[in-house]
């Protein structure tokens, strides 16, 4: 099965108050377990628990919004992707969520990381994450993050274009160095995801084109250079894919460029990144395969591509994405509002306004991503109604939650949870509306341990060069 975001006009047909897919739920109360992390429970009196803590409490103690990660959850998800691929490398991905605890988890539970940012390496080595096992991404890599790649032995810098090849020879040359690199390819396979985060088509910047030759003249340079260990290929055709059809194609064409490097050079190859980039499931619709599922159609798709063309099987690595993290949080909210709106027809949409929004989670409104929703803090026997969540900022496209149906009698002061907030909430995180970030804090037997503090308004004014002269006028 393939699937494919909900794009274009992120306000629905008024004459359809909510998408074909949203069924009306039996008992509004009850929670959909693909949706939430394996310690997510509700109790009898309806508020969902995480990891043994009564979201209620955990709103007393740090305050609304927030981000909330179940350890749990996340370390024996990292532990099934490991176990799946033994034998290969797994990479998790630093841009879905990173701080200096999550990259300490990352290294305890045996897995690689990439990072793609001078930023996000800069978090990785505070942590003391080993620089062996990173993996250095970025299609505008600037001089400052090269040199701090290769000053500090990172595994692998991902070359993503001829000018990156020309900056780091320079580079290796002055710091009298050698760059472990990977070359990034684009197979022209298009996933079936968000034109956004396709990213293996060839209209898009990321890496070297198979088709136009660019990548095996890119590979070809590599080699020859006496400034670069040339270890292998690296693809990536998107994000947010559910099963392995899109990679037995981007396979091909990768183990092809292989078989035609070495014919060129008399070397073969020794690793192949396939990528990644797995789905989760945000809605009730979505049903993306599990690490064992995807783990043996991947295997099978490279050992039948190396027999056709003749080659050893390489040394492969994947990157899951957001598959680790994603569904080990959920973001937590408190209503403020709540009113109804006549869209025409005789229709009428719920308008809930909760105190987060844009800010805390872009993805809605960068790219009309669904999500859902539950009432947290309470039980309600009261008549499910298709409502919209939405936030606190002046934008009409605020909308965290599309469509969900919710209790009619949600009211000011409930907690709402969204499930599946692990990756690229806090990590996309702005400040528009001059809002405070909120806080991510881990859930552990009961234990709240805070792994970003909440931002607050004298850290934003801290930046403003003349709020100190205002102050002290």
């Amino acid at each position: 099965m393939t699937h494919m975001h909900v794009a274009g006009s992120i306000h629905a047909d008024a004459s359809s108050p909510a998408p074909v897919w949203l069924t009306r739920p039996v008992d509004v109360n009850v929670l959909t377990p693909a949706l939430w992390s394996e310690n997510v429970t509700r109790d009898d009196d309806g508020v969902i628990s995480v990891a043994g803590l009564k979201l209620t409490d955990l709103a007393e103690q740090v305050g609304t919004p927030a981000y909330v990660i179940d350890e749990e959850d996340f370390r024996a998800r990292a532990r099934a992707w490991r176990q799946a691929f033994a034998g290969w490398t797994v990479y998790y991905a630093g841009k879905s969520f990173l701080c200096t605890t999550i990259a300490r988890w990352v290294a305890e539970e045996d897995l690689s990381l990439d990072v793609c940012s001078l930023g996000e390496l800069t978090v990785a080595l505070r942590a003391g994450f080993d620089p062996a096992r990173l993996g250095m991404h970025g299609n505008n890599k600037s001089e400052a993050e090269l040199r701090l790649g290769l000053a500090s032995g990172v595994g692998r810098i991902i070359i993503d274009s001829a000018d990156e090849i020309g900056r780091l020879e320079r580079l290796c040359a002055e710091l009298d160095t050698t760059a472990q690199v990977m070359v990034r390819v684009t197979t022209g396979v298009e996933a079936h995801t968000h034109e956004y985060i396709a990213t293996a088509h060839e209209d898009q910047k990321f890496g070297f084109s198979i088709s136009g030759g660019q990548a095996l003249v890119a590979l070809v340079r590599c080699y020859h250079s006496p400034r670069l260990n040339l270890v292998g290929i690296h693809s990536h055709i998107g994000s947010q894919i559910f099963d392995t059809n899109g990679f037995e194609v981007a396979a091909r064409r990768t183990l092809k460029l292989m078989a035609q490097f070495k014919e060129a050079t008399g070397t073969a190859l020794g690793e192949l990144d396939l990528g990644g980039g797995f789905g989760i499931a945000y809605t009730k619709e979505d049903d993306p395969a599990g690490p064992e599922v995807l783990a043996a159609g991947l295997r099978e798709i490279v050992d039948h591509e190396c027999r056709g063309f003749g080659l050893d099987v390489p040394a492969v690595s994947i990157e899951p994405g957001r598959a680790i993290v994603g569904p080990a949080g959920l973001a937590v909210y408190r209503v403020g509002t709540v009113k109804s709106v006549e869209v025409g027809g005789g229709l009428s949409r719920r308008y809930v306004s909760v105190d987060g929004g844009m800010s805390d989670n872009i993805r809605p409104a960068l790219y009309a991503a669904e999500y859902s929703a539950a009432l947290a803090s309470r039980t309600s026997a009261a008549e499910p109604v298709v409502s919209r969540v939405v936030g606190v900022h002046c934008e009409g496209g605020d909308i965290l939650v599309r469509d969900e149906f919710l209790p009619t009698d949600v009211a000011p002061g409930d907690l709402l949870a969204v499930p599946a907030s692990g990756a690229y909430s806090r990590s996309m995180a702005n400040n528009y509306n001059h809002t405070p970030r909120p806080p991510v804090v881990a859930v552990r037997d009961g234990r709240v341990t805070t792994l970003v503090r909440r931002e607050t308004l004298d850290d934003l004014l801290a930046l403003d060069a003349g709020a100190s002269e205002t102050k002290e006028a």
